[in-house]
């Protein structure tokens, strides 16, 4: 069971919740129908297990040399039953989304999952270590975001898309900060990724003012930039250590605050765009994950 945990990397799978979760609710300011939630979170959570068991399936050889102690290479995990694992779970998520759309009678949620699917079979099949490796990541957030908002009454507007867009490119710039964390990185990708993971923040900071405050935020302007301030400070020390110091036990702690904070990013959208309530339930996805990275390599 360990180890099926740690290929699923459990612990970030709440990011995916986040997402949804977030998307669900500046799209229609409450979790109703609840059905319709739960079974987009369902098909957000499916696909992104997938896209991690499918990753270690089709990284087997290169993982056997870098990470040998993983579960496919250490033997705990044939190659085999992690990918009809993997493929059942990829399925499953799309056929949710079609579901979805069906019951909900839009198109988007299938179209959606559709896409995402095919988007994490490139990146884990073919792309991953191409130069196309970091857009496809952002790409997948990207989707995973507007899967939550899919089932928005109105055509998402440009505040929607500018949400959707800042998390891709932040997640685009942590997928390239960590690409050679197995060993020593090198100083100038870390800080390539690093500009990276600050331009989506900077772009969701000013989400507001390029959408012409439509919607209107639930918080005082001078509290949203406050906030996201603090949060560029935070994120930017672990990131100038790691670059300073770039081993693989620094680059590493500063992916995984970075990938649990985007539950934090989430939690901050959905407070300035919801209410403060809402930030709250979102965070408080951070408990499991960290409790369950106590236990499990999230990265």
């Amino acid at each position: 069971m360990t180890a099926w945990l740690k290929l699923l990397r459990l612990p970030n799978v709440f990011t995916a919740v986040a997402d949804v979760t977030m998307g669900y609710l500046i799209a229609r300011r409450e979790l109703d129908p609840p059905l319709d939630f739960g079974l987009l979170v369902a098909a957000s959570c499916l696909l992104y297990l997938s896209g991690m068991v499918l990753n270690d399936v089709f990284d087997a050889e290169i993982d056997a040399v870098e990470q040998p102690s993983r579960p496919i290479p250490s033997g705990r995990i044939s190659r085999g039953t992690a990918a009809v694992v993997g493929w059942t779970l990829l399925c499953s998520g799309v056929a949710l989304g079609w579901i979805v759309t069906f019951s909900a009678n839009d198109w988007r949620p299938g179209v959606i999952a559709t896409i995402l699917a095919s988007i994490i079979l490139l990146y884990d099949g073919w792309l991953k270590h191409s130069r196309f490796g970091p857009l496809l990541m952002g790409e997948c957030r990207f989707l995973n975001v507007l899967l939550g908002m899919s089932l928005m009454i109105l055509p998402w507007g440009k505040a929607e898309l500018l949400i959707a867009t800042g998390l891709g490119v932040y997640v685009m710039g942590v997928t390239k900060f960590a690409r050679t964390d197995a060993r020593v990185s090198s100083r100038v990708q870390l800080t390539s990724g690093f500009v990276v993971i600050l331009t989506g923040m900077a772009l969701l900071t000013a989400t507001p003012w390029l959408s012409y405050f439509r919607p209107p935020l639930e918080v005082p302007t001078g509290g949203w930039y406050l906030l996201w301030a603090a949060l560029f400070l935070i994120t930017s020390r672990r990131c100038v250590v790691a670059i300073f110091e770039p081993s693989p036990q620094r680059v590493q702690a500063a992916v995984r605050h970075c990938v649990q904070s985007i539950i934090i990013l989430d939690a901050a959208i959905c407070a300035g765009y919801v209410g403060s309530y809402w930030g709250f339930v979102i965070i408080s996805f951070l408990i499991p994950t960290f409790a369950l990275t106590l236990w499990l390599r999230a990265t």
